[in-house]
């Protein structure tokens, strides 16, 4: 969420971030909506100001005629002027009152029109998104990315590579069956493979806790609007996520809505002929109970998102706070399921693990004060990189450009890790920095030495995405017998296994 009163104050720079991320001027309009906002505001605080005094005044007023009423002990000029006073109070009143009439009536329709103006300046600035670090090359696509630098040493095969589609079925992977499931883009994994799975998954989250200070959490996998909304994946990328509903009782609204039809309809049904009545009033019990229905799952409050990332609830975990500068950084890391939707996928990597509705990832996130961020933005994709370094992997951190960034993100650093079989370079993990951008959006804040509460700093990466590093060792790791061997990191965690063998 961006500050209005920053693009009032910074008009040029605003619309300079925007068209880096290859988006038109936007500044002078929401400047102009902000003006009349603000004039709202001006003339609803006036109102509220003279409808105060105008009490006042006929409080005074009528406080005035009761001392009409005891003129003992008064001097003449007092008698003089009170009289006077008292004989122009009914007419300065009748005024008065008309004109609070009028502002009465006015102050509702100008905090109708606050509302109004509020929601849309929030609404439109909720649109848009972050404004790219000084550093970030500009581009419009993945190509334009920049190599920050390449790490490990690429395997050296004395075979062709297979991919890991082709290789996993013998190990367990079992694609046909996840199909069969739940559709497309679900896998079940079996037997082996799901032990080296597994096993990915917690050597991920024991390094990020044991080496690098992660504080590990068990999140909700649901979360609220306002949870999605703080992250920046609501409003705009609804269609990526998978929504659900709190229990809808339906047969308990079923009888509730016959009973007070029955009801009701008693009243009636001597006047019409029984088949009419009997048509009419199931027709009213139907669409009562779908009103109900529609009115339930258009309420917030009854609906659920599916998490995309851990990122969702770690980072919402200081959503409404105000932190002490000492508390800080905080760092948080899960291992979870994640759920997406990849509508803006369609077609891309329909084979194999890429690209799955459901996965896992061990998330790192980071809240900081604004002076840390940097230095933690680099040492969160340092945590990332040492996962890839201790299980042997050849990878690049490359740095995103302008085009190819999260909404959310001020700067992101990919890595991108070898794969042999596909012979290129595939993204297993991306770490960003948000600068305040979620936290305006969560109000999430820090006490400075100030005193003064300040917008904090929020980071967030994949340490990292379970399936795709299940592809990297899967592939890297391949043996000209099919048989897969197990790097030297994760045979503690497989009680000294050191290969996985394909079935016969």
């Amino acid at each position: 969420m961006h500050d209005i009163r920053f693009i009032r104050d910074n008009p040029e720079a605003f619309d300079a971030g925007l068209a880096r991320r290859g988006l038109p001027p936007m500044a002078s309009d929401l400047i102009a909506l902000d003006e009349r906002r603000r004039v709202v505001i001006t003339a609803l605080q006036e109102k509220q100001t003279r409808r105060n005094e105008a009490s006042k005044e006929m409080g005074y007023l009528r406080s005035g005629q009761k001392n009409a009423l005891g003129l003992s002990g008064k001097t003449l000029a007092e008698m003089i002027a009170i009289g006077a006073e008292a004989i122009d109070a009914p007419r300065r009143m009748e005024k008065l009152q008309e004109e609070l009439q009028v502002i009465k009536s006015a102050i509702p329709l100008l905090e109708a029109s606050e509302r109004d103006l509020d929601k849309e300046l929030r609404n439109r600035l909720a649109e848009i998104p972050n404004l790219p670090l000084s550093d970030v090359p500009y581009g419009t696509e993945e190509a334009e990315n920049e190599i920050v630098h390449n790490r490990g040493h690429l395997p050296n095969l004395s075979f062709h590579p297979q991919e890991h589609d082709a290789i996993g079925p013998a190990l367990g992977m079992d694609f046909e069956t996840g199909v069969a499931l739940a559709g497309s883009r679900f896998t079940l994994l079996r037997g082996p493979i799901a032990k080296l799975n597994r096993a990915l998954g917690q050597f991920m989250l024991d390094t990020m806790t044991a080496m690098h200070g992660y504080e590990e959490c068990v999140p909700p996998l649901m979360v609220r609007d306002e949870a999605v909304f703080g992250t920046g994946q609501l409003p705009k990328f609804s269609d990526d996520l998978f929504k659900t509903l709190v229990s809808f009782d339906h047969e308990a609204i079923r009888q509730q809505v016959d009973a007070a039809v029955d009801e009701a309809w008693d009243e009636y049904k001597d006047e019409l002929p029984e088949s009419a009545w009997q048509n009419a009033r199931q027709r009213v019990k139907i669409n009562a109970v779908e009103g109900w229905k529609r009115a339930f799952e258009g309420n917030s409050a009854n609906r659920r998102w599916l998490i995309p990332t851990a990122e969702v609830s770690l980072t919402n975990i200081v959503r409404e706070a105000i932190l002490s500068e000492d508390e800080l950084p905080l760092r948080f890391t899960a291992l979870t399921p994640c759920f997406r939707s990849e509508a803006g996928a369609a077609g891309r990597d329909t084979r194999g693990l890429i690209r799955q509705h459901q996965f896992e990832k061990v998330e790192m996130v980071s809240i900081t004060t604004p002076d840390q961020s940097e230095d933690e933005h680099e040492r969160m994709t340092a945590c990332a990189e040492d996962i890839l370094t201790r299980l042997g992997l050849a990878f690049r951190r490359m740095k995103l450009c302008t085009g190819d960034m999260g909404f959310s993100a001020a700067r992101t650093y990919d890595l991108e890790v070898w794969l042999p079989g596909q012979g290129r370079y595939r993204e297993i993990s991306s770490c960003s920095t948000c600068t305040d951008f979620q936290a305006r959006r969560m109000n999430a804040r820090y006490r400075a030495a100030d005193g003064k509460p300040a917008f904090v700093h929020t980071l967030n990466g994949s340490g990292l995405a379970v399936g795709r590093t299940l592809v990297a060792v899967v592939e890297n790791y391949q043996q000209a017998d099919g048989s897969v061997a197990i790097p030297d990191a994760l045979q503690p965690y497989l009680k000294g296994l050191n290969r996985l063998e394909p079935k016969a």
